[in-house]
């Protein structure tokens, strides 16, 4: 049964989306399939947002996320618009999802598929702890269910609306446990117990202080499957784009947006320096320190917004590669808790790191020129609000890229230093700079004040036809929880519904890829 949720009200013909990221066009999408006119403005020259590209010399660089997980979502937009996935995206899975390396030498192969997994850890850690694993891919099946039917793909409007049997539910798994103590409960091994917690860095919360309840973000990494999509993580927004396009969306790339014009609590236009877009209703989908300044209105909250981590990434296009030959590295250093602590509180840039790293021309060498190859590592770091400021970044960043490729070179990651052909460096005075708040690409913290309910709503008080998409508001950060976001936009603005079964792949279950063609 699908609930009413508040709406915005009068007319809804003519629907401005600020923003042509993976929100923006996800909410355009699901506009156009709600009949309405859509205009995207959008101040980059493509798509993308976050989810962007740099071309380099025959390098293609993806300079946003590099992981891909549940397509149900990607499937849901484009159908909106009558069309299909297939087609238009290919989706690769990766087999296995990542690769975890650990300070002790040992090293893991994480399947998303139940009986690959289950061979694997049991050759890891012995039967005991594989035992233990059917049993945390069964509770994180159960978790997923549970909440993406009533507190993930689902607007609120008081925190009233929690009070349903779905979250006597979630407290019966004990999702209002901490992660850490929760898959304690399941796995005995300490490396193990990393593979399926360090997810909560994506929501900005340690491990030992996150809700249980965001283990739906290792199911969605673990159990769900992880894709790549052929011709790199930035060919999703461009399918959307093309999608939107065809179903007749405009677009207005280079159009940086200047001011909302407004009359009577409703914003009646939209202005670039070009022009005046005349519009019934706005999804703006910038970061929320930009998108409440082009309102002229900061909801009151009772805590300051709390900001997750950020993160140094390190992008090279080389002539030789490191001997790994995964898609995805998880490279753990020894220290655990201390560089959460250090994350989040002490401000200090991580002691003992633990690293992502990718290598996306493992699974489509067309991303750089023949013989080539592309690496990407990721290091979280504090914001800046924590951590260094940014102009400290411009002295800092130097020597941290000195400090990471010898980190690098200590745990065998040889070769792509001494052969860089082209390479940047992206540090929080980057992200700050291209209007992210604190410096952090992942926006709002998952703390439980800012969660669900609590979280920044897509409603802004005092303007009533603008609604917010994104990761700083509803449902959070994440590729598949942006694009929820956008839908639940397109819902506010639409005034339909938006509870759905949740889909679960069960523990003997394995998601098809998405397009079949060239998939392997």
């Amino acid at each position: 049964m699908r609930r009413t949720t508040k709406a915005v009200p009068g007319p809804t013909d003519h629907v401005v989306v600020i923003g042509a990221g993976l929100s923006g066009l996800s909410a355009a999408l699901h506009l156009l399939g709600a009949g309405r006119r859509v205009t995207v403005v959008e101040r980059a020259h493509q798509p993308g947002g976050r989810c962007g590209r740099w071309e380099r010399n025959g390098y293609l660089l993806d300079t946003g996320p590099t992981v891909l997980t549940m397509p149900d979502l990607v499937e849901e937009a484009f159908a909106a618009v009558g069309t299909a996935l297939a087609g238009r995206l290919v989706l690769l899975p990766l087999h296995p999802a990542y690769h975890a390396r650990f300070a002790d030498g040992s090293t893991l192969a994480v399947h998303t598929g139940a009986e690959a997994m289950e061979a694997e850890v049991e050759r890891f850690a012995g039967a005991r702890e594989a035992a233990g694993y059917r049993r945390l891919r069964s509770w994180l099946g159960r978790l997923y269910a549970v909440q993406m039917r009533r507190f993930i793909d689902a607007n609120f409007d008081s925190p009233l609306q929690l009070l349903n049997p779905d979250l006597a539910r979630l407290a019966a798994l004990g999702g209002f446990g901490r992660l850490d103590a929760r898959i304690g409960r399941f796995l005995a091994d300490e490396r193990l117990r990393r593979v399926f917690s360090f997810q909560s860095l994506y929501a900005g919360v340690p491990p030992a202080r996150a809700l249980a309840a965001y283990a739906v973000i290792a199911y969605m990494d673990t159990v769900a499957g992880v894709y790549f999509p052929r011709g790199g993580m930035h060919a999703l927004p461009r399918a959307m784009a093309d999608a939107a396009a065809e179903a007749g969306a405009e677009f207005r790339y280079g159009r940086e947006v200047r001011v909302l014009e407004r009359s009577c609590g409703r914003v009646t236009a939209v202005v670039t320096e070009a022009e005046r877009i005349p519009c019934d209703a706005v999804v703006l989908t910038a970061d929320l320190p930009e998108a409440y300044r082009l309102l002229g209105r900061r909801p009151l909250r009772p805590l300051p917004l709390r900001h997750s981590p950020s993160a140094v990434v390190l992008h090279a296009g080389t002539t030789t590669t490191w001997p790994e030959p995964g898609h995805h590295t998880l490279s753990f250093g020894t220290a655990w808790h201390r560089t959460f602590d250090e994350l989040t509180r002490t401000g200090a840039l991580m002691s003992d790191p633990s690293l992502l790293l990718t290598r996306p021309t493992a699974t489509d060498p067309s991303l750089a020129p023949p013989g080539r190859h592309l690496h990407y590592v990721l290091a979280p770091c504090p914001n800046t609000d924590v951590g260094p400021g940014v102009r400290a970044w411009h002295d800092l960043g130097p020597r941290y890229r000195t400090a990471l490729r010898a980190e690098l070179a200590r745990r065998g990651f040889t070769g792509p230093d001494a052969a860089a052909e082209e390479e940047c460096l992206v540090t929080p005075a980057d992200w700050s700079r291209q209007g992210h708040g604190a410096g952090t690409p992942f926006s709002a913290a998952h703390t439980f004040a800012q969660t669900g309910p609590f979280r920044p709503r897509n409603l802004v008080r005092g303007t009533e036809n603008a609604v917010l998409a994104g990761c700083g508001t509803t449902p959070g950060v994440g590729v598949p929880t942006v694009l929820v976001s956008g839908k639940l936009a397109a819902a506010r603005v639409t005034g339909s519904g938006t509870a759905r079964p949740a889909k679960v792949i069960g523990s003997g279950a394995r998601r098809p890829a998405r397009a079949p063609e060239g998939t392997s």
